[in-house]
């Protein structure tokens, strides 16, 4: 028998089990047309759970219910798996960390955050006890998080799972980023976690709350209408009143409103530049031989220092990158997120170094003669990094750019773990 989820496909708690199960190499499937409300009241879900929560897990040995429960059990189905640490005191702090999410983190956020929607009384009072505690426990994970890369150990645990799936809740729904912009270090975690490949097959694309959701008023629960009296055998049946349609009086049309014109981004009105961005990105994805004759001169020829600027970025906490694919995998986290600048920048990411702790510099070629304001406010990582404009007129520093822009190796005297190209 396979292991059977019975939950929805956006529960964050069933999202545990699933991510651990593809760490751990074990199938569960998810329950097919689960219903919230109407699946897990029906009989044969209560004899699984007798107070009807989800998720369940149906297993050979029969049901388990709660989410952590689970999360556990699929973890445990492989021995000595590294989700559980590699030591009796690195489990004990998986533990640690799994009770500290779930007591402390997911517990405040739903406290902040079921009343505003409606599923509980709203008392300001408690919302500012709620809020409190919340950043309270998020400033513990933070000063934990500002010298680990992960909660336990080296590598990922369930520890890392379970909070990152109660932080979902957080993130996608009530924490916006003026709230989680205290906390960067826990931001720089989150961030890490959800573009793991385990992770985003599971949780999909993850977005940022942009605001706070209104406070609604509580939930009343539906009540069942009473059955429409019958009529008697005697009582005669009342007829219909026929309305006599009256004359229409003309009524004036009324004219749509023509939709207002999307507001332009500030990029977009200033003045034309002598260099076409599309056309040095097609330069550069064409050049296959005599890069630098080719592509590094006709970038010289093409830029514009008018109409463009140039800038290096070095990361600013490069002795926590000692996992290779936890550091590469934060570099294209963060080209993702600068997709909604792609219109107006070309950059290039070098990962530094054939051991760790490995180093992230960067080049960015951005539209206008600074960082476009809205890149630095909707995307997080820009405060992760350390800015610095190019001079151009400085030989040394148009070397390195060139250098970066060709992936040259050495690259400052070490060898290139990777690199990545925006585009």
């Amino acid at each position: 028998m396979a292991l059977v989820l019975h939950a929805g496909n956006t529960n964050k708690n069933a999202f545990k089990a699933l991510i651990a199960a593809e760490f751990t190499g074990v199938k569960v499937e998810l329950v097919k047309n689960f219903e919230m409300g109407v699946s897990n009241k029906s009989p044969e879900f209560f004899k699984m759970n007798p107070i009807g929560k989800v998720p369940v897990l149906e297993t050979p040995d029969g049901p388990i219910f709660e989410s952590n429960a689970i999360a556990r059990y699929v973890t445990r189905l492989k021995a000595d798996n590294p989700l559980y640490g590699t030591s009796l005191i690195e489990y004990a702090h998986v533990e640690q960390w799994i009770d500290f999410s779930s007591m402390e983190v997911d517990a405040n956020i739903l406290r902040w955050f079921i009343p505003r929607i409606g599923f509980a009384v709203y008392l300001p009072v408690a919302e500012e006890a709620a809020i409190s505690a919340l950043k309270r426990s998020l400033g513990a994970l933070n000063t934990h998080l500002a010298s680990n890369t992960y909660l336990v150990g080296h590598s990922v645990t369930l520890a890392d799972i379970i909070m990152t799936c109660n932080l979902v809740m957080g993130f996608t729904r009530i924490m916006t980023k003026s709230f989680t912009s205290e906390f960067p270090h826990v931001e720089r975690y989150f961030w890490t976690m959800v573009n793991q490949p385990n992770f985003s097959k599971i949780l999909g694309d993850v977005k940022q709350a942009d605001s706070i959701p209104p406070v609604q008023s509580a939930k009343k629960p539906v009540q069942a209408k009473e059955p429409a009296k019958s009529r008697t055998k005697d009582e005669p049946k009342k007829e219909a009143k026929k309305d006599v349609p009256k004359p229409k009086a003309e009524e004036p049309v009324e004219e749509e409103e023509a939709p207002k014109p999307k507001p332009k981004n500030p990029l977009d009105l200033l003045p034309p530049s002598k260099m076409i961005l599309d056309e040095w990105k097609r330069l550069y994805s064409n050049t296959k031989s005599n890069f630098r004759e080719v592509a590094i001169k006709g970038f010289w020829d093409m830029y514009d220092p008018e109409g463009y600027s140039l800038w290096f970025c070095d990361y600013k906490y490069n002795d926590e990158n000692t996992v290779s694919f936890v550091t590469l995998n934060k570099v294209s986290g963060f080209l993702q997120r600068m997709d909604l600048a792609r219109k107006y920048a070309f950059g290039k990411m070098l990962i530094i170094g054939s051991e760790p702790p490995f180093k992230v510099k960067g080049l960015w070629l951005f539209r206008g003669k600074e960082i476009p304001q809205f890149v630095m406010d909707e995307c997080y990582d820009m405060e992760l990094y350390d800015w610095t404009k190019v001079d151009v007129s400085d030989e040394v520093q148009k070397e390195r750019v060139n250098q970066m822009i060709e992936d040259h190796e050495p690259f400052e005297g070490e060898a290139l773990l990777d690199a990545k190209c925006f585009k």
